[in-house]
């Protein structure tokens, strides 16, 4: 996962000539060519910091993540649609993420949504260049007839634009995209995501609860930035979750921390499909086995926090309408059964 610390990023300040003949100049000349975008340069000023020090952590930590990236990049010629090498580079991130927690380890201790990497500027870099590359492919045809109402495509290039730290740029065109996507999980993550690297956080907060609603599991962490969320997932995954069953239980670790703290009053219509879909749950925790998968091919262990998530989606909705407690109480007790110890950090 790419986390920065921005405070101690320089984000197109290029280094002076009396200190570039110094290993941290040559990094910070390698970066700032990342962000031209100049490969080759950044590729040249690394070498020459290791010929300095070839034991220099970072300078090796960068130059093999620029290898990563320049190996496979070799490939976009082999696209003639410029949209089809814009999607062949964002179908590397994954990849590239794994590649990365191979490189960090044991330090990182198997831990993905730590608050911290040790080369912050380098990922920066890195990520600038990537997503600048797949801008270029995209922002081309954005204009052309329906391309500027396709939604995939807006959400593509506002997250090129978040990645490149364009924060207001990229809520411009990932808000356009969830005007089309409303009931989209991923294009409800990414615009919270960049309201909370904007200070947004009210948006942020109910964006983000909306989203684990609609759908955890399409969702991509990794794809996330802002700290809001990824110190939230750090917690769900010191709690022992991880993989898909960390996603359902977001919401629920949202809700008891405070974090998913900005709720509303359900549409009649939303109530109506909030019941059936927590009727349904009920079922399938009753029929399926206490361990293992669901009839309907679901495992237990994201059927009932899925199940927790909706419940207290019901309480909020009572709250807000002021309804008669008892359903509060029943709906509480219903959240005893299926996990007493959230219940009772939720009851404290």
């Amino acid at each position: 996962m790419l986390i920065y610390n921005t405070s101690s990023i320089c984000y197109n300040k290029e280094p002076g000539m009396d200190n570039e003949k110094s290993v941290e100049g040559l990094l910070q000349k390698a970066y700032h060519s990342l962000k031209i975008p100049d490969p080759e340069e950044a590729r040249l000023a690394l070498n020459e910091a290791l010929s300095f020090d070839f034991e220099h952590a970072e300078v090796a930590y960068a130059l093999k993540c620029l290898s990563w990236w320049q190996e496979r990049l070799k490939k976009l010629p082999d696209f003639k649609d410029s949209c089809d090498r814009g999607r062949f580079i964002f179908s590397h991130w994954k990849s590239f993420y794994s590649f990365l927690d191979r490189l960090e380890e044991p330090a990182s201790l198997g831990r993905k949504f730590s608050n911290h990497r040790e080369f912050d500027n380098c990922l920066y870099a890195v990520k600038h260049f990537v997503f600048s590359s797949a801008l270029e492919c995209f922002i081309g045809i954005l204009g052309d007839g329906e391309n500027q109402y396709d939604p995939q495509l807006l959400l593509l290039v506002g997250r090129c634009y978040k990645g490149m730290g364009d924060f207001e740029e990229a809520l411009n065109y990932l808000g356009q995209a969830a005007r089309f996507k409303r009931e989209d999980g991923e294009t409800l993550s990414e615009l919270a995501d960049v309201n909370a690297l904007l200070e947004e956080t009210r948006a942020a907060k109910a964006l983000f609860r909306e989203a684990f609603l609609i759908d955890p599991q399409g969702i991509e962490l990794r794809n996330m930035d802002s700290q809001l969320i990824l110190g939230l997932a750090g917690l769900v995954e010191e709690a022992g979750y991880s993989g898909q069953e960390l996603l359902e239980w977001i919401p629920i670790y949202g809700a008891l921390y405070g974090v998913f703290s900005v709720k509303r009053e359900l549409k009649l219509a939303e109530l109506g499909k909030l019941k059936q879909a927590i009727f349904t749950l009920e079922n399938e925790v009753r029929t399926s086995p206490s361990k293992g998968t669901s009839s309907q091919g679901d495992d237990r262990g994201l059927i009932v926090p899925r199940l927790i998530n909706r419940y207290l989606w019901l309480i909020d909705h009572y709250e807000h309408v002021k309804a008669d407690p008892a359903l509060i109480e029943e709906t509480m007790l219903k959240i005893k059964i299926a996990d007493p110890a959230v219940y009772e950090r939720y009851r404290n």
